[in-house]
């Protein structure tokens, strides 16, 4: 391990989730913390790279022009051909064979990662993962940028991740879509994993017609494969914004830090608005709040943990889908009003 006066050139092989990279950035901070003089490399596909421009531990961004579940040999050689000669030390975030490749065919002398997968020539310093101490995503993140006697008992440091806001942005975004200056409150009702993830559509719908009846304007941000989703919860609803497929990754992260609190299943923007400061109302269902909870201060957790959960399946096996159904729209709109103190007082008086 390097000392902490040297200046080591990291690669660090990032995963293929939005909210996973979000909280590889504590995995960044603790390098730089550690390394205050190393140039940190970010392998990672091209959809990343909004994200990653927003972490200022980032010093370049490496993009690997494969597509999600694809092997990618040609892509992934060339990538490791650019890279060859250029970093000391890769860490191998992805426990996945196809993932420790770059790092093995650029020469990058010391190759960091869990075991899995076979990958015994393709890592160097492999680390046994045991699931009981690192019970946590970002827990096993941080802790191949440590030695591995630092994370034996699951007992360190875990800086939260901070990306930064561009207010210019955040101005041509609110005039591009008609946002009004009102406390806004974000919706968030897709989740990339499954069905099992989701909060309900009509209870989403029931929360924002209650939230704009005290005052809130709502948007519901989301990918393209969420606009039937939020078509159907702002349709014929004034001052709600059906932002779903029509902003890109770096945009949300702006109007994101600009709403007053968000509402959210267990999703890759719901780490993007923890990550911004924005108060987070998090809704789990098949997932656990213990495993990968939002990393901020400023959340509650709503979370039945019904007998049956977690359950980890992308759908219902018992067709129910309880442990989501019944968490009330009125349960979350008595947090979100708590949670905004005298100003959601006055604005449900008003």
């Amino acid at each position: 391990m390097a000392d902490a006066g040297a200046a080591p050139r990291i690669l660090v092989v990032g995963p293929s989730w939005v909210g996973d990279m979000v909280m590889a950035q504590s995995l960044f901070k603790t390098l730089k913390a550690r390394y205050p003089r190393c140039h940190l490399g970010v392998a990672a596909p091209a959809w990343s790279r909004p994200i990653l421009e927003r972490m200022p531990e980032v010093g370049e961004v490496a993009e690997l022009a494969t597509q999600h579940g694809k092997f990618g040999w040609r892509p992934r050689r060339a990538l490791a051909k650019r890279l060859r000669g250029r970093f000391d030390w890769a860490i191998v975030l992805p426990r996945s064979w196809k993932s420790a490749l770059v790092p093995f065919l650029a020469g990058i002398p010391r190759r960091t990662g869990f075991t899995g997968e076979q990958r015994f020539g393709l890592l160097n310093d492999r680390r046994p993962l045991d699931k009981r101490v690192l019970d946590q995503t970002v827990k096993r993140f941080v802790a191949l940028g440590l030695p591995a006697e630092e994370t034996a008992t699951g007992n360190f440091a875990l800086p939260h991740p901070r990306l930064s806001v561009d207010p210019d942005n955040l101005v041509e975004q609110r005039l591009a879509h008609g946002l009004s200056s009102r406390p806004a409150i974000g919706m968030m009702p897709g989740a990339e994993y499954g069905p099992a993830k989701q909060w309900p559509l009509g209870h989403f719908r029931e929360l924002a017609e209650r939230l704009i009846a005290t005052g809130f304007e709502v948007r519901v941000l989301g990918g393209p494969k969420d606009a039937e989703a939020g078509k159907a919860i702002t349709a014929g609803l004034a001052r709600a914004h059906d932002l779903c497929g029509k902003t890109r990754l770096g945009d949300a992260v702006d109007l994101l830090a600009d709403c007053r609190q968000v509402v959210t299943n267990d999703s890759g923007l719901m780490h993007v608005a923890a990550a911004v400061g924005t108060r987070i109302q998090a809704i789990y269902g098949s997932s656990s709040p213990r495993y990968t909870p939002p990393l901020t201060d400023n959340a509650e957790i709503h979370y039945l943990a019904l007998e049956c959960s977690p359950c980890f399946e992308r759908n219902c096996p018992l067709g129910h889908t309880r442990c989501l159904v019944d968490l009330s729209p009125d349960r979350l709109l008595k947090a979100i009003l708590a949670a905004d103190g005298p100003a959601g007082e006055r604005i449900a008086s008003g």
